[in-house]
């Protein structure tokens, strides 16, 4: 099992920034990969940003250029910097652990954390 712990959400305005973290614990050396999941009201849970043990990362369109994903392999944390965020960033973000290869499949899931940007 890996327990994942988050941190970091709010309320901000638009046009700000914000930074998750996202501890994990646990049995770490059966994951590859981790990821950050969001999913807003009435809308579908999305993969926003994937990175690999070797640091590879992937982002989905809508954030590109805008949030970054980093981890600090020594303290088993993984970030998301969120810079000029929108209002359609406004969503439950999940972080997440699990397997990379052809993609990404998640298995082990936070307890999630609010982000809401106002206008």
């Amino acid at each position: 099992q890996v327990q994942l712990v988050e941190s970091g959400g709010g309320l901000v305005q638009a046009g700000g920034s914000l930074r998750l973290s996202c501890a994990a614990s646990g049995s770490i050396f059966s994951i590859n990969a981790m990821g950050w999941y969001r999913q807003a009201p009435g809308q579908q849970r999305e993969l926003v940003a994937r990175i690999s043990n070797g640091g590879s990362t992937w982002y989905v369109d809508s954030v590109k250029g805008r949030f970054t994903m980093a981890r600090d392999n020594a303290k088993n944390t993984v970030f998301l910097q969120m810079n000029s965020l929108k209002r359609e960033d406004t969503a439950v973000y999940y972080c997440t652990a699990g397997s990379f290869s052809l993609g990404y499949s998640p298995r082990y899931w936070g307890q999630g954390t609010q982000v809401t940007v106002s206008s």
